[in-house]
């Protein structure tokens, strides 16, 4: 088997620029849409809450653990699963759910509710598992991680944006219904863009080693849908409710996840692969499972 934890993507500092700006771009155009209501909404449906963030916070990066341990993939593919799990759900969830047929508004909350608790709970996990396992031990104590510094960079890409697209949001909720519409789209396609081109640099490396995460990135994804149907029906959340916990465990934000590993791991290739893969893996198996989802009465 090929050594992925050799290989390294390249990524410029200029394009790691770009990258750190479209990323929190796209979060302002999330928070954009949301309103201390959402908040609200959820407080009044505690046991909503409870499982949305059980599911996504506290199982997932369990069960991920579970199966990395099991499978021992090499290290440095187990660490991108690992932070995968870590970070919040996907901005796209909200349109999948809606697509689904599932509880729109509960999307919208549980977003806005974790991407305010991804500032505290993505460092926590990705650290307590990435530490617990030996092998991804080993790379971060390699790199000398610093958690703070990985907290300050998440603090920066979502609690900032988030704080200020939602300040705006009260302020001038006019200005921020009409400017989201024009800003979330674009900002998604540079971020793509972005992505995009740096990843074109590096053609040979994915395809030379994607296979190798093919089917444990899918594997991966699967778990984090079946989870949270899971963790839902055992609440005995209705219906619209699964559909929706479902999606929120099933999408993850990828674009947080390239970002740190080019911030911390410098491209490192297990953890950038994996990542990138899931990025686009998630869109196919979440719009897939949303249009089934629509047909269905």
């Amino acid at each position: 088997m090929m050594d992925l934890d050799a290989v390294k993507i390249n990524f410029d500092a200029g394009a790691l620029l770009g990258l750190n700006i479209a990323l929190a771009i796209v979060m302002f155009g999330v928070a954009l849409n949301i309103t201390l209501n959402d908040f609200k909404i959820l407080m009044r449906q505690p046991k909503l809450v409870l499982v949305g963030l059980l599911s996504q916070f506290v199982l997932l990066p369990f069960f991920t653990f579970l199966l990395v341990s099991l499978v021992n993939p090499q290290p440095s593919i187990a660490l991108g699963m690992i932070m995968v799990a870590a970070c919040p759900g996907g901005n796209i969830s909200n349109f999948m759910t809606h697509l689904a047929k599932g509880n729109t508004a509960l999307s919208v909350s549980l977003t806005a509710f974790a991407t305010a608790l991804a500032v505290i709970m993505t460092p926590f996990n990705f650290e307590l598992y990435g530490q617990l396992y030996k092998p991804t031990a080993i790379i971060l104590k390699s790199v000398e991680l610093n958690p703070w510094e990985l907290l300050k960079v998440v603090s920066l890409i979502l609690g900032i944006p988030l704080i200020l697209g939602m300040f705006i949001r009260f302020k001038k909720p006019v200005f921020a219904v009409k400017c989201s519409k024009f800003l979330k789209p674009i900002s998604i396609l540079i971020f793509i863009a972005i992505v995009v081109i740096a990843f074109m640099n590096n053609l040979d490396v994915f395809y030379n080693y994607v296979q190798h995460v093919l089917v444990l990135g899918i594997s991966h994804n699967i778990l984090a849908i079946v989870l949270g149907l899971a963790v839902a029906y055992l609440f005995k959340l209705n219906l619209k409710d699964r559909k929706t916990i479902a999606i929120e465990t099933g999408i993850q934000n990828s674009g947080l996840g390239l970002l740190l590993i080019f911030t911390f791991f410098q491209g490192l290739g297990g953890m950038a692969i994996l990542v990138a893969f899931w990025g686009i893996w998630h869109i196919i198996s979440g719009l897939t499972l949303a249009t089934y989802w629509s047909k269905k009465t």
